[in-house]
């Protein structure tokens, strides 16, 4: 919503990143592994997702069982391995009968498609010798989605062990890269943060009307996205009632959020961004400021122009 009463020229610039939660799904949306596509199992992409415990991995698991082109090979989980995914998620319970299985390379290796929904660091152990194969890895971590090895190095304190495909991975927004990623074989998913804020101000900066160094990313998170590990931060007693900024030094997503920035704008772009903990489980707001170069340009219009092509993205 833009509002032409605004008191300046900065843009106020609401965009919601929803998701949906971990709920029982219909019966018409998980399907089994085995009833997805009766008899013609041989044509479907056998996936594995690396990492199958965590949100992360428990919401790809929903999504893949009832997507009709592809066949769950395996899902991997050390401390779970041999144990019913049905115990981690009691949704699943009747409509999937697959145990975790130890993250053995030669059980992924008879995949078209592994998944890794892991921390960052694991992803980049295993992806070359899959890629060998000729198996196509998404990464849902953050290992390959900067091109810099400087940079990750600096922001993830750590050294890459594979920078030779820091190249070849394709940043899978889809509102900006969808040819390349059907043709990509390394897919590197983008944050949470970085979605919402990219999606806000790409329109804006890819037009140019805005000046770049006047970026402000105000953004919410719920405690999800600190994913399933217990830790004092993320406890019910700790996040109830109450509400904080953290990463207020400085936070990974940012060089990855203008990473994109400066690659789709002609001139060089600087973000000021600030997440915050908000007290609920699941869900992200980004408020987006800018000063407007012609504020007559700015409109909900070019943001339907942007995203007409683009089914997940809504403009209200």
């Amino acid at each position: 919503d833009f509002s032409k009463k605004s008191v300046s020229d900065s843009l106020i610039c609401n965009f919601y990143y929803n998701f949906t939660g971990l709920s029982p799904t219909s019966a018409a949306e998980s399907v089994s592994r085995t009833a997805q596509a009766p008899g013609s199992l041989e044509a479907m992409i056998k996936i594995g997702i690396v990492g199958g415990t965590g949100y992360t991995g428990g919401e790809l698991l929903r999504l893949a069982l009832a997507h009709p082109e592809l066949d769950v090979e395996c899902v991997t989980s050390r401390q779970e391995a041999g144990q019913p995914m049905r115990k981690q998620w009691p949704q699943l319970a009747g409509r999937c009968d697959l145990v975790f299985v130890a993250p053995d390379i030669e059980r992924l290796l008879a995949c078209d498609l592994v998944f890794f929904a892991t921390p960052h660091g694991t992803a980049m152990k295993m992806a070359g010798e899959l890629l060998d194969a000729d198996v196509r890895v998404v990464d849902l971590s953050a290992d390959f989605r900067l091109q810099s090895l400087n940079v990750w190095e600096q922001w993830y304190g750590t050294p890459h062990e594979r920078p030779d495909l820091l190249s070849e991975a394709v940043y899978g927004l889809p509102e900006v890269n969808r040819d390349r990623i059907r043709r990509g074989r390394l897919i590197a998913c983008p944050g949470c943060y970085p979605t919402a804020v990219l999606l806000g101000l790409l329109p804006l900066v890819e037009a140019g009307l805005v000046e770049p160094d006047s970026l402000i990313a105000d953004a919410k998170s719920g405690v999800s996205g600190a994913g399933r590990k217990v830790a004092l931060g993320t406890l019910y007693g700790e996040v109830s009632d109450n509400f904080k900024a953290y990463g207020v030094n400085g936070h990974r997503h940012l060089p990855e959020i203008e990473q994109l920035l400066n690659e789709r704008s002609e001139e060089s772009v600087t973000l000021t961004f600030q997440p915050h903990l908000l007290p609920m489980f699941r869900g992200l707001q980004a408020t987006l400021y800018a000063t407007t170069r012609d504020r007559e340009e700015v409109s909900t219009e070019l943001y339907r122009a942007r995203y007409e092509d683009h089914p997940f993205v809504r403009v209200n």
